[in-house]
């Protein structure tokens, strides 16, 4: 069952104040706390001026519960605002790509992750308490090369939360149609994915023919090199909060619902 309203827990980081050096400081308390030495796992994070959403983002992930070591990049692409001082004041590691582009940048991070596993993250989400533990332990299983999972909506538009809630399930039924009319690579989004590092430095990183995704290629080349099958994580611990930005840069939501359908249905 979705949720219909966002969860006190998403609420709190979402509406925090991100101005606060109190935050700050309680955001690179937990990070201490959830890197504990070597890292096993690898949170990337590329960013491109999202001096409005970074510093909440980064205050869920370092708030995450797990026995694993988790260090966070942030992969700062030449960003015109406070990205970068905003991630380093909360106190994870930032790195610059100049290459401009997604996937140059998710490449970079990936080259310069420490972890055996390496989670794909994004600056405008907010993340669940458990998510980090949800993707990773599937992988724990040879027979899975990369996990994907669900994801609702933060309204920034005038869509209402009501609304989306049954979008949402629309959109959920259309995941479920690409395994069989494209291809479940397609459900795998660069905000809510995982890996292990070294079988994505064997097949080529995130680079991708023109006309695929970057996050969907990458599921496509590890399943096709044999590293295991790709796995759903549909446990609501692991549900994450995006902001609906891209539905209102496709023109609103019945526009990129007509848009999701049009990819659905039609083949490339």
């Amino acid at each position: 069952m979705r949720p219909i309203s966002i969860p006190p827990y998403i609420t709190k980081f979402w509406n925090a104040d991100k101005h606060s050096q109190a935050f700050f400081n309680e955001t690179k308390a937990a990070y201490s706390k959830l890197l504990k030495g070597e890292p096993e796992v690898s949170i990337v994070m590329p960013a491109y001026n999202e001096e409005d959403n970074i510093v909440q983002t980064l205050a869920s992930l370092c708030n995450n519960e797990t026995q694993r070591s988790v260090e966070i990049i942030v992969v700062n692409n030449n960003s015109k605002d406070r990205t970068e001082e905003l991630a380093k004041a909360c106190g994870v590691t930032c790195l610059q790509q100049t290459i401009q582009g997604i996937t140059p940048t998710r490449n970079f991070g990936l080259a310069h992750a420490r972890g055996k596993y390496v989670l794909n993250a994004d600056a405008d989400t907010i993340y669940p308490k458990d998510w980090i533990e949800q993707m990773v332990k599937p992988l724990d299983n040879d027979n899975v090369a990369i996990t994907y999972g669900r994801f609702s909506f933060i309204p920034i538009g005038s869509t209402g939360r009501f609304t989306y809630f049954f979008y949402e399930y629309f959109a959920d039924l259309t995941r479920k149609l690409n395994k069989y009319i494209k291809d479940e690579a397609v459900n795998v989004y660069g905000f809510n994915s995982g890996f292990r590092r070294e079988q994505g430095l064997k097949v080529d990183s995130f680079n991708h023919p023109p006309g695929t995704n970057e996050d969907g290629y990458l599921a496509l080349k590890l399943r096709n090199k044999g590293f295991g099958k790709l796995y759903y994580v549909n446990n609501i611990k692991a549900l994450t909060w995006t902001t609906d930005r891209r539905i209102q840069i496709d023109g609103g939501l019945w526009k990129g619902t007509a848009k999701r359908l049009k990819r659905v249905l039609l083949r490339r």
